[in-house]
């Protein structure tokens, strides 16, 4: 019997219950549908896209070293399952399950279409540790807290031992079409990618190494070294996670084995598996509460005052607030695709509380920059820093760039590496350019407002007019 297998965002051979479900029955056709607009409006951005046309090129040579080989169709994705199985004479087709809320809806047609059409259809969770709907409190409803929600989370029994990766596939009697993959022009066409090439390595082998490297240097600093941009303290498994080449399931398994080989008995409790929660959260909101990707979870804030400055929201995308850790984040971003977390959490606040500009505005920039870019972990994110979502950051809590700056960065190497200008300033002064001394800008090659800008607007005041803002919205409730 043969089967198609739909890859999506489970691109990798090993933990792939759906790919393990059709070999179960014989020959194996692997698919992947290019359908951009079924996602709409949460179609994949410019860095998303770079990333999968590098994972699907390296997903196909693995199959092809198993003596298979990936099918590349674009879509509606309905009418290409069911003209593939007349094609290659399929009789089921097995998929890894999706949880954004339009892809939910769009599965669930599919799925039901294709067994009116007499096909056997089968999904699986190969994303995520607990599937959202098993997940509730003692009143039978979703978490909004997420320490509660982990802990409950914690009292569930170990996920299984991760899939083996098939030794071999059976191939078809006779392949069906298939696009070559540059037809489907996911590449930037603007000289984008270069520094995305140099910093990553995507695919089910470059996320091994990953975690591998993350486990072997940085796991056992991790809680000490994490929110420091400046040295290399987190995982970056990020993306490798959001595409599925690899399964929050083997990062599981692997941080036990390293754990008990050291001895390491609070390994299921340790900062590196929190950060893996916060993951599972995400997802578990997103299920719970579809809206919040464009609107917040907290009805009160649908009426708070955002600024709409075209401006200034240009100004902070480019870097070029004036605080240097902020635009140091920001490109860091453009030239990556990536962003360390702690930063992430300083850009956000900068645009919501200084520059009062919605938190929308954010989360749209991030999902076309980011290499990561999810959807659940996007929306988390951008409306904990707002302070209107599931488990925000109390609206008092406005991040200074100067402190944190010089916190988290404290001999300024991360600011240096993206701030060149500003490379010779003192550490002193490196946070805060604008107090220099003049004789001290002079002899760092720093002019304000011509080789780095001025603060865009004064910390110290926007913080003022930021928390009469939201003081006013959480006295209306």
């Amino acid at each position: 019997m043969i089967s198609l297998i739909w890859f999506r965002l489970d691109l990798r051979l090993a933990d792939n219950p759906a790919l393990q479900a059709a070999l179960k029955r014989g020959a194996v056709v692997p698919i992947f549908i290019h359908a951009p607009e079924e996602e709409a409006p949460w179609s994949p951005g410019g860095a998303s896209l770079w990333w999968l046309h590098q994972s699907l090129k390296l997903l196909d040579a693995s199959l092809r070293e198993l003596g298979s080989q990936l099918v590349i169709r674009r879509g509606p994705s309905l009418e290409t399952l069911s003209a593939l199985a007349k094609e290659t004479g399929a009789t089921a087709v097995f998929w890894n399950r999706r949880y954004e809320p339009v892809v939910t809806r769009r599965d669930t047609k599919i799925k039901a279409a294709l067994r009116e059409m007499g096909l056997k259809v089968e999904s699986f969770n190969g994303a995520l540790l607990h599937e959202p709907w098993t997940i509730q409190n003692q009143s039978g409803k979703p978490f909004q807290v997420f320490t509660p929600f982990w802990k409950h989370c914690l009292t569930k029994s170990d996920p299984a031992e991760p899939l083996p990766r098939p030794r071999k596939l059976i191939a078809p009697e006779r392949w069906p079409k298939s696009l070559a993959l540059e037809a489907l022009e996911l590449e930037p066409k603007i000289k984008w990618a270069e520094g995305m090439r140099a910093e990553w390595q995507p695919g089910e082998m470059g996320a091994a190494a990953q975690l591998k490297k993350f486990l072997a240097a940085a796991f056992s600093n991790y809680t000490k070294d994490r929110n420091r941009p400046d040295l290399t303290g987190t995982s970056r498994l990020s993306p490798h996670l959001h595409f599925g080449e690899i399964s929050p399931r083997q990062i599981w398994h692997a941080v036990r084995r390293q754990a008990t080989a050291n001895g390491l008995s609070t390994w299921r409790t340790s900062q590196f598996l929190t950060e893996v929660g916060w993951r599972e959260f995400a997802h578990h909101l997103l299920h719970h509460f579809p809206h919040t990707p464009t609107e917040p979870l907290r009805a009160d804030f649908k009426k708070f005052p955002w600024r709409k400055d075209a401006e200034f929201l240009d100004v902070w995308q480019k870097g070029k607030t004036g605080y240097p850790i902020v635009d140091a984040g920001m490109r860091e971003l453009w030239t990556t695709g990536w962003m360390h977390n702690r930063v992430r959490m300083l850009v956000a606040s900068f645009l919501v509380k200084d520059l009062l500009l919605s938190w929308t505005a954010g989360a749209a920039w991030f999902w076309d920059t980011l290499v990561d870019a999810d959807l659940a972990q996007n929306t988390l994110g951008w409306q904990w820093t707002a302070g209107c979502g599931a488990d925000a950051a109390p609206y008092f809590r406005v991040f200074n760039p100067i402190g944190q700056g010089e916190k988290f960065d404290p001999r300024g190497d991360y600011v240096r590496r993206w701030c060149p200008e500003l490379a010779k300033l003192p550490d002193e002064w490196l946070h805060q350019p604008w107090l220099a001394p003049p004789e001290i800008l002079v002899r760092a090659k720093v002019q304000l407002a011509r080789t780095y800008p001025e603060p865009i607007v004064s910390h110290v005041i926007a913080r003022e007019v930021a928390l009469a803002a939201f003081a006013e919205i959480k006295r209306k409730t």
